[in-house]
């Protein structure tokens, strides 16, 4: 019975319901979307490896630091193995089709398992001077194959550089990036000792593969102590924490769009709670009859409370079924370099925001109802 009378009440007023429901699908959509936006930025830090460490100068990244640092660098205790790569920069076609390049050192591709590469591939690259490695999606996005050339026009290190593509990885994990370009480091150092020796001979970090993460703290103190005072002192620190230091350059950013995620939920909570609000005034006639016929407060209430989770959850439903084609279309938008994942965390809290709102709004309406004499209830009917 409570059902019937809850599906009757929503479709009493079709064209309020339809709207309410759209209002709350829009809002949960954008919830959603933000709350992913914020996630997709910190998917690189979740990314990191907990046996990596990064030794950079202490200034800044975007001071360089010399290649002779490197004998000292393995002979760390706890140190396993080190390599090293730059930020090339570069632009290929246009400054519009921008994604990551990086100049690398021998051992790079072995130190970093999450970019599976074929053997065969892995080798191909190892032989050739030009040669580079790219990640699945940025090969599929401009329709690249194994051999194509890539040119970049050159703008941290100028002039023209054209590399051939002899390995395309993919991810270990959904979260890995595949938008990456790595070509040899000695192939830019060979031409800079030409052209601008000051810059050869120097990288923009070290990597560092430990064996005890447990002893990633000791073993960054010791790095930085035998720098210490030198011409270019060093900061170690987890590939994490290296990681989040870019996140924070735009923590200002992503705390306003989480504020933003949380003002919409609360816009439609205001929205669904005025129209439940309606919704009560209008019925004051069945809610006294059904109390004269014997029906408690209790139930009474439960109606108000059923009708309102209702809309909040079909509301809800709706705008996490329109998240995924609406991710999808934002991948597009990126050339399919980066996802708007929406994983099962994700989808949970969407659906808790729903019933929350669903619940907030029905307080004040059920409590007048519940309330509600059966006299002053004939009063405002009359």
């Amino acid at each position: 019975m409570f059902w019937s009378l809850i599906h009757r009440h929503l479709w009493q007023h079709k064209l309020r319901t339809f709207l309410t429901i759209l209002g709350m699908a829009v809002a949960i959509l954008a919830f959603m979307l933000l709350r992913s936006v914020v996630a997709a930025w910190y998917r690189g830090v979740d990314a990191a490896s907990d046996n990596r460490l990064v030794t950079r100068h202490a200034v800044s990244l975007t001071f360089s630091l010399p290649l002779s640092y490197l004998p000292t660098l393995r002979q760390i205790p706890g140190v396993e193995a080190v390599t090293y790569s730059s930020w090339f920069g570069g632009v290929y076609i246009d400054e519009r089709n921008f994604f990551p390049r990086f100049a690398v050192g021998p051992g790079f591709m072995d130190m970093h398992p999450e970019y599976i590469l074929p053997p065969e591939q892995a080798q191909a690259f190892a032989r050739e001077r030009r040669a580079c490695v790219v990640g699945r999606r940025l090969a599929d996005k401009y329709g690249w194959r194994l051999g194509d050339q890539v040119p970049l026009r050159g703008n941290i290190f100028p002039g023209d550089w054209s590399f051939v593509i002899r390995g395309i990885y993919r991810g270990e994990k959904s979260g890995t990036d595949e938008s990456l370009l790595f070509f040899h480091f000695a192939y830019l150092n060979e031409s800079l000792k030409k052209t601008m020796p000051a810059r050869a001979d120097r990288t923009g970090a070290f990597t560092l593969r430990i064996k005890d993460p447990e002893q990633a703290a000791s073993i960054s103190r010791l790095v930085d102590k035998e720098f210490k005072n030198s011409i270019a002192e060093t900061r170690t620190e987890t590939e994490k924490s290296f990681a989040l230091g870019f996140v924070a350059m735009t923590k200002a950013l992503l705390g306003a769009i989480e504020v933003i995620s949380v003002v919409v939920v609360l816009v439609i909570l205001t929205v669904l709670a005025n129209t439940m609000a309606m919704s009560a005034r209008e019925r004051t006639a069945e809610y006294v009859v059904l109390k004269t016929l014997g029906f408690g407060a209790g139930h009474i209430g439960t109606l108000v409370l059923g009708e309102s989770m209702a809309l909040a959850l079909s509301g809800g439903l709706l705008g996490i079924a329109l998240c995924f084609p609406s991710g999808q279309a934002f991948t597009r938008a990126l050339g399919g370099l980066h996802d708007l994942a929406f994983p099962l965390d994700q989808i949970v809290l969407g659906l808790a925001a729903s019933l929350l709102v669903g619940l907030l709004a029905a307080v004040a309406p059920m409590l007048r109802v519940m309330t509600m004499t059966i006299a002053s209830g004939l009063r405002r009917v009359g």
